[in-house]
């Protein structure tokens, strides 16, 4: 949201209180962090007393709750109604910061990470890691705006515009500014599927269903990352308006409505360090179970099917030696018009607990498709409206409306009653023999309607798919226990790290589609997500047989891979006899990867850092990775680069060093860009310098005991040891230290 009119001017109705002058600090308390540093910032040089009537002030508190985080809070009126933020399991009790003020300077430090504020005029703020100045808050930065009703001002909300889906325009908002060095870079804020660099860019972290062809996005997470080693989280839910260089050129300005703005300063230095602290902070991803990472079989969405359709689909895969890990019904294994309700389809499933037992029978998982929407045909409704577990309008009536489903309402997650109630009907299923749940939208949350715990609807229109997807990623965790349960989602915000795994939402059937595709997951690896997955092929219309093909490629080398098409099936033999033969090839090799994957899983869980990896994480080092786009570190030993050239053209950047081929065992030196061609049964695919892949010994299954007929496959151009660890699913851990200094090729 832009408040001037260039540098100098404001716009039209816009009235400003900026911060000017440190006049006051001192050492003080955070209710939950402990010391802080607690400063008056005047909104105007102060020369005499008379200078301090009818004058307002902005209260800037400093704390820490995590070594190397810093909490800044910019209040006008303390006394406001004080927004919750998004939960942060990793906050320490006590907070973790010492504050200190001596002679002109407020301190506060937590572990490598400082925050220095000046007393007097021109405000500054800056952020030191290891004695390095990374970033800073200068003059006329932290600012409250008023809004007249006429101002020409944009709160620039994305989404429907009908039936309480568009956020009004505010009376007031709280702004910060944080420096952009020269050539500093800017990643993440979600799932986008744009520029991953950001800077440029006017982003609005507000759920919606756009598709992935858009600026809008289902995974929105008010969290950048600086390729200058820092992150920066603002900690509201709502509505957060960015503006990455794109107003103040020279800056990264965010806003939120209200009387105060919270934010989070994340030290590195390294942007794995980054994402450390920031997942440490707001919540580390959970194992996932080896056999999700295996390939998902879809019915797609319109299409006619039955038992005997999925049977066919399931049989003919096995025959052709493509090992299925799960069976995934998509809508209409319910009734149309009854979603949801939690009910087969009597005339095309009349037998589910027989055919669920049957699937079982041929060793896979079944998911079934759900969102958190009743339409009023589903004999859920009545029920769920007398209850008082449906959302409602101010007015006392439920708010429905009719895209999607007829007349649906929204089930209300503030209320436990109603978490407990839809809860139930999933437990039901799950006792039935389903094993996960597709979790699909959550993005279209009106504001115009008043929530059972009295959340304020702009901060709930974000932080609803989090309630939804914390309550079914609840039942699974409790009928399967913790490393068993997984969730297939389509919308996020902080924190939906820890409930995976999530795709990317409706794609086409094109090769720009499946760029914009790849740019949304490094983007969302950007934002702390772990795992992430996409629908080979594209969604909406029917690849041609190259598409699916390269995507296939893609998708088995992502950390999830699911075929999944809208009104056409994603069975490879609807393409031709070559399309069965990649899908062979290379669901074959995610198997044979799976002590490595499963490997990368365990240490994300403990780390923070993502298993799908963008260049920048693993060479924050190298200036020519800072716009890559087009490739990506399959855990941090992989380089995949995929095709997306319906002749098979493909130009890539090799980082310093001798990668090696992981398919063709063809070295090359790095340190340079390639353009080279493959067929569809291959992609550049390399071995990081060094690397030590964990190669499984089987074809047919992702979760296998990975240590009997190991092999480590050791390639050339490191030094030292190494020590490499595999896990198999059922926990049996062993730790190999390999010599790369004997490596000969």
């Amino acid at each position: 949201m832009k408040f001037t009119d260039g540098f100098w001017q404001l716009r039209p109705g816009v009235s400003p209180l900026f911060a000017q002058e440190a006049y006051d600090i001192d050492a003080g308390t955070h209710p939950h962090d402990g010391e802080a540093v607690v400063v008056s910032a005047t909104t105007a040089v102060i020369g005499h007393r008379g200078d301090t009537l009818n004058r307002a002030i902005l209260t800037v508190t400093l704390s820490s709750p995590l070594e190397g985080v810093v909490r800044v809070r910019i209040e006008r009126h303390v006394g406001g109604r004080r927004h919750d933020g998004f939960g942060l399991p990793g906050a320490v009790a006590g907070g973790a910061g010492a504050a200190s003020v001596s002679g002109d300077d407020g301190v506060l430090q937590t572990g490598n990470l400082t925050a220095r504020v000046r007393r007097g005029t021109p405000w500054g703020l800056d952020f030191e890691v290891d004695g390095r100045r990374i970033t800073g808050s200068g003059s006329r930065g932290p600012a409250w705006f008023g809004i007249d009703d006429d101002a020409q001002v944009d709160p620039g909300m994305p989404g429907e515009t009908v039936s309480g889906m568009h956020l009004p325009r505010a009376k007031s908002y709280v702004r910060e500014q944080l420096d952009l060095g020269v050539g500093e870079l800017v990643y993440g804020l979600g799932e986008r599927f744009g520029p991953l660099v950001k800077n440029g860019q006017s982003i609005d972290i507000w759920n919606a269903d756009g598709g992935t062809s858009s600026e809008q996005a289902y995974k929105n997470v008010p969290f950048y990352l600086s390729s200058r080693g820092y992150g920066v989280l603002v900690n509201d839910p709502g509505h957060v308006s960015f503006e990455v260089g794109s107003e103040a050129v020279e800056r990264v300005q965010f806003a939120v409505s209200g009387e105060a703005l919270e934010y989070f300063v994340v030290a590195g230095p390294t942007p794995k360090d980054v994402l450390s602290r920031y997942t440490a902070l707001t919540g580390r991803p959970p194992v996932v179970p080896a056999w999700s990472y295996g390939l998902w079989l879809s019915t797609s969405f319109t299409t006619d099917y039955d038992e005997a359709t999925v049977t066919t689909f399931i049989d003919e895969m096995a025959r052709r030696e493509l090992p299925v890990s799960v069976f995934h019904f998509d809508c209409f294994w319910m009734r149309e018009f009854n979603w949801c309700d939690f009910e087969w389809d009597p005339r095309v499933f009349p037998d589910p607990d027989g055919m669920l037992e049957r699937l079982h029978a041929k060793d896979l998982r079944v998911s079934v498709w759900i969102n958190p929407y009743i339409g009023q045909r589903s004999p859920l409704f009545a029920e769920a409206a007398a209850a008082g577990y449906l959302v409602r309008r101010p007015d006392g009536t439920i708010w429905q409306w009719d895209k999607w489903q007829a007349g649906m309402g929204l089930v209300d997650f503030t209320n436990p009653d109603a978490t407990a109630w839809y809860q139930g009907k999933l437990r039901t299923l799950v006792d039935q023999g389903v094993d996960c749940f597709k979790t699909d939208f959550g993005e279209r949350i009106p504001v115009d309607v008043e929530w059972a715990d009295g959340a304020d609807p702009e901060r709930m229109h974000n932080l609803y798919t989090q309630l939804y997807n914390r309550a079914v990623h609840d039942v699974l965790v409790e009928a399967r226990g913790e490393g068993d349960a997984v969730l297939f989602a389509r919308s996020a915000t902080a924190g939906g790290q820890t409930m995976p795994v999530h795709w990317g939402g409706d794609n086409t059937s094109t090769f720009p589609s499946m760029a914009e595709t790849l740019r949304g997951g490094l983007s969302l690896a950007f934002s702390g997500f772990a795992h992430w997955s996409h629908d080979i092929g594209g969604f909406e219309g029917t690849p041609d047989p190259t598409v699916f093909k390269r995507w296939t490629a893609f998708g088995l080398l992502s950390t999830h891979s699911r075929f999944h098409g809208s009104s056409s099936y994603r069975v490879p033999w609807n393409f031709d006899d070559e399309a069965v033969e990649v899908t062979r090839r290379f669901t074959h090799l995610k198997m044979r990867l799976m002590p490595y994957l499963f490997q990368a899983g365990i240490d994300a869980a403990s780390t923070g850092v993502p298993v799908f990896r963008p260049m920048q994480l693993e060479f924050p080092g190298d200036p020519t990775v800072g716009h890559l786009d087009r490739q990506f570190m399959l855990g941090g030993d992989l380089l995949v680069a995929p095709v997306m050239d319906a002749a098979g053209d493909v130009e890539f950047y090799l980082p310093e060093g001798t990668w090696t081929h992981l398919l063709t065992g063809e070295e090359v030196t790095g340190g340079r860009w390639r353009r080279e061609h493959h067929d569809v049964f291959s992609l550049p695919i390399y071995a990081r310098p060094g690397a030590v892949i964990p190669w499984g010994a089987r074809t047919d299954r992702p979760d296998y005991d990975y240590l009997d007929g190991l092999s480590l496959r050791v390639f050339r151009g490191g030094s030292g040891t190494r020590e490499v660890t595999v896990t198999t699913p059922d926990g049996a851990a062993q730790t190999f230290t390999v010599s790369l200094d004997e490596v000969t090729g």
